[in-house]
């Protein structure tokens, strides 16, 4: 896509700090990192969010994840990684990317804040469960290896 900046990296018009360049997507330095060595990973083909990602590319996109998720504490010296997505909110580039961020304990990063909602009762639950589950199903039901409980 012309005017997207990852599109820009993936293509090498745009310039970037590249860990890696793979068939299944690229993954560069963020250039506002939570801590150095904050990786953001890219597919190659332009999505918006991770539900747009093809399924036939999720092996291979989760794959590099994963492997930078393990690179990085092995070439900063790092105890862990902190892995994440963004859809939509809180998406600076639209284009799906996740984050791979060193971590250290006591590294002073306290995560997220979120409120938390109980639910007024055990139906109410059941209700969000049933929607989500129907939802699932409407979408040729759940991707294979996904096994459906409750």
């Amino acid at each position: 896509m012309a005017d997207c900046l990852f599109c820009g990296i993936v293509a090498g018009t745009v310039p970037a700090f590249k860990v890696a360049d793979t068939p299944d997507g690229v993954g560069f330095l963020d250039i506002r990192p939570v801590f150095k060595g904050h990786v953001l990973v890219v597919p190659r083909e332009h999505v918006v969010t991770l539900p747009d990602l093809p399924a036939a590319l999720l092996p291979g996109y989760f794959g590099l994840v994963q492997a930078i998720a393990a690179a990085v504490p092995a070439a900063l010296g790092s105890t862990g990684t902190f892995v994440a997505n963004n859809n939509i909110v809180s998406q600076s580039v639209a284009h799906l990317h996740f984050h791979v961020v060193p971590r250290t304990k006591g590294d002073g990063l306290r995560g997220f804040f979120w409120p938390r909602h109980r639910y007024d009762s055990d139906e109410e639950a059941a209700g969000f469960a049933a929607s989500i589950a129907a939802a699932l199903a409407g979408k040729d039901g759940l991707p294979s290896g996904v096994a459906q409980t409750g």
